[in-house]
């Protein structure tokens, strides 16, 4: 399944929903930087997902690779870090984001594989798709609703896409 994230929508096959995208729109992949706020076009590919273990259950039938995640997860945004965007462990020696959110954003976590076969320093990490805050834009990422977003998990295989437009 590819799903499609444009004009404040993610569809596919099945699928209309409200999501958010960067707060500086999206912009071409080869021009994406880490830290401008935009979400890279293209069509990226679901590698995994993230599950916060005391908010969440993991959601019947789902397929897709899945792990949990704890206090010291991390992911790395520093261009200089040999892990740039990749998964990292706090306390880490570089920049990295953390995971375990008190603002429930990254209770849920589908991992998409931009920049990371392999990853070029500096040209964004972390894109997500994960929950949202009711509509505000995200950082570079696509979120939508907790609720939507897991009831979307069994629905999704391995080798299936977001598309950002």
């Amino acid at each position: 399944m590819i799903l499609r994230a444009a004009a404040g929508r993610l569809t596919g096959p099945g699928v209309d929903l409200p999501c958010a995208i960067g707060r500086s729109g999206t912009v071409a992949a080869e021009a994406k930087r880490e830290g401008d706020g935009s979400s890279p076009m293209g069509r990226w590919p679901i590698r995994a997902v993230l599950l916060r273990p005391d908010r969440v259950t993991v959601p019947a039938g789902m397929t897709l690779p899945w792990r949990w995640i704890g206090r010291a997860d991390g992911w790395s945004d520093d261009p200089a870090d040999p892990a740039y965007n990749r998964p990292v462990r706090h306390p880490h020696g570089h920049s990295a984001e953390r995971l375990w959110r008190e603002d429930g954003l990254y209770d849920v976590i589908v991992v998409l594989g931009h920049n990371d076969a392999p990853p070029v320093p500096g040209a964004g990490s972390a894109i997500f798709l994960h929950c949202w805050r009711d509509g505000a834009t995200t950082e570079g990422c696509v979120a939508v609703e907790r609720d939507a977003l897991l009831a979307l998990l069994p629905r999704l295989s391995p080798g299936d896409a977001v598309e950002i437009a």
